[in-house]
């Protein structure tokens, strides 16, 4: 009787599931992403061209561009091991849960529920009425509980958890894609001090052969002691500079190896003489597939998709509240609960409508509204943001490249001069000042000219970034892609599979000893190795 009642109840309650979910009223306004008059092209474009539809998209590895097998293998590193890049996963494993607790208000909830008491009365009583004293109470039974969800309240809940999911998705790309450009920047500085501090070995050599020369013709009376002192005092101001070149080098070294999961002190990449990258051909493509390329500008469009669905929410709290309800089971004062006669249920429904409250669901409301509007203003932020980092990335890279052509041809002429002073002075022909002069000129011309070749790199990387990394929005996983296991499923819960190409760390030991325990890098002629 009890199952019959209960299975009469669930074929009720799965007739009012199937009402529901036909004439559900969605009350979120109908949402579509802004669309922007863009331009139709770059304005410092110069010697980059629009890209065809064939090469539109950057490769996902686009450190690669550059031609560095190190770089290549401190990108894979930082990728696979860098805690800051695995938290943003979990942040978006939690998201992934979110939606699934917010999945859950939409099905029915069953439970169980069972107990036993052993009572005692005091016998102390106004009247001195006698009764029983003692009772026993034993019951089981089951529960179940669903709520209809006819103004979609919990359907956008549960889509506004889908778009957060997606949203962290994009943040999890915009995290990977700022350590990847980091690191390469930072690799790029790196390789930039070491072609400085080769700059500065070869100057000291030279001023140090100088010096000599000046002792020289001092002995000979062909020079006076100032300019002695001149050459000393050029050769210690240059072993001074070196010095902080080779600081700014070891300061940059333990920031790469952070990035790449190392303990600085036990991380080192072996110096060159000379930077090496490539310059890369970057296709920039037109301004309105940027909106398409980044993963911030994606995030802020997610964001502002939760928001138009937060706006549906609080315009159900104004209808009415509908809740079913169920129980049955057995309930006695001993241990007979077989007994059919001690059988006992209960079913029915509940419904509460606001009727006044002050104002505070309208001012729930109109907070969503202006919530809503300002991730659009949010969103035109990031999208005029995009537009002026590339603006700025092909600014730089133009300017700094016709700037480099310039300081070669100057250091060129410089160095040129240092050996044409020098021999003139040797012979007698020309005083120690002019000398020291052109060398100087010489040494400000190298390294003028190694950090602007740096820098243009750097703002290659930094114009590359801007253009998304060869990131695109398709990459995101959809929204029934961020649900995380099915309605029975109670296995694969500690790992849920990965969504959007995003999956957190299985086993953490590889990355717990680091003193050492990271294995060295070897490619190149300059390995990365560890110190001990």
């Amino acid at each position: 009787m009890i199952m019959r009642s209960l299975r009469r109840t669930m074929l009720s309650g799965g007739a009012m599931l199937s009402l529901a979910a036909l004439s559900a009223c969605d009350l979120a306004p109908a949402y579509h992403p802004p669309t922007y008059i863009v331009p139709a092209s770059w304005h410092g474009q110069g010697a980059f061209a629009t890209a065809t539809p064939a090469d539109t998209q950057l490769p996902s590895d686009w450190w690669t561009l550059l031609h560095d097998p190190q770089l290549d293998a401190l990108e894979d590193r930082a990728v696979a091991a860098n805690a800051d890049l695995q938290a943003a996963a979990e942040r978006f494993v939690q998201a992934r849960a979110m939606v699934m607790s917010a999945r859950a208000d939409l099905l029915p909830h069953f439970g169980l529920a069972f107990g036993a008491s052993d009572n005692k009365q005091s016998a102390d009583r106004l009247f001195r009425y006698k009764g029983a004293l003692t009772q026993t109470d034993e019951f089981y039974g089951g529960l179940a509980s669903w709520e209809p969800d006819f103004w979609s309240e919990i359907r956008n809940q549960v889509r506004m958890a889908k778009f957060s999911a997606q949203e962290k998705a994009a943040d999890y790309a915009g995290a990977r894609l700022s350590l990847q450009s980091e690191l390469a920047s930072d690799y790029v500085a790196l390789r930039g001090y070491d072609a400085q501090d080769a700059i500065y070995r070869k100057s000291i050599a030279y001023y140090q052969q100088a010096l000599k020369v000046t002792q020289t013709q001092l002995v000979n009376q062909a020079a006076p002691r100032l300019d002695l002192a001149r050459a000393q005092n050029r050769l210690y101001v240059t072993q001074a500079a070196e010095l902080d070149i080779q600081a700014e080098r070891e300061v940059t070294e333990h920031a790469i190896a952070v990035l790449t999961n190392s303990a600085p002190s036990d991380f080192h990449i072996a110096p060159t003489d000379t930077l090496t990258f490539v310059r890369a051909h970057i296709p920039v493509g037109v301004p309105s597939d940027l909106l398409q390329r980044r993963p911030d500008v994606a995030s802020a469009e997610r964001e502002m998709a939760q928001a138009n669905r937060a706006i549906g929410v609080s315009r159900a709290a104004f209808y009415p509240h509908i809740s079913l309800h169920a129980n049955g089971g057995f309930d006695a004062n001993g241990f007979d609960l077989a007994n059919l006669a001690n059988s006992m249920w209960s079913y029915g429904a509940s419904a509460s409508m606001p009727i006044f409250e002050g104002g505070m669901r309208r001012a729930a409301l109109q907070a969503s509204w202006a919530s809503y509007r300002e991730t659009r203003d949010h969103y035109r932020s990031s999208v005029l943001a995009a537009f002026r980092e590339v603006e700025d990335g092909l600014s730089r890279t133009n300017r700094l490249w016709a700037e480099n052509d310039r300081l070669k041809a100057a250091t060129s002429a410089a160095l040129d001069m240092q050996t044409m002073t020098m021999t003139l002075y040797k012979g007698g022909v020309s005083a120690y000042l002019d000398a020291i002069i052109a060398q100087e000129a010489a040494l400000e011309a190298q390294i003028a000219q190694v950090q602007v070749e740096t820098r243009y790199f750097q703002a290659e990387i930094g114009l590359i970034r801007a253009l998304g990394g060869g990131w695109n929005d398709r990459l995101l996983p959809t929204p029934d892609q961020t649900m995380t296991f099915s309605v029975l499923q109670y296995d694969g819960l500690h790992h849920p599979a990965p969504a959007g190409g995003i999956d957190s760390v299985r086993d953490e030991t590889p990355f717990d000893n680091l003193s050492g325990g990271a294995p060295a890098l070897t490619t190149g002629t300059a390995p990365v190795q560890n110190r001990r």
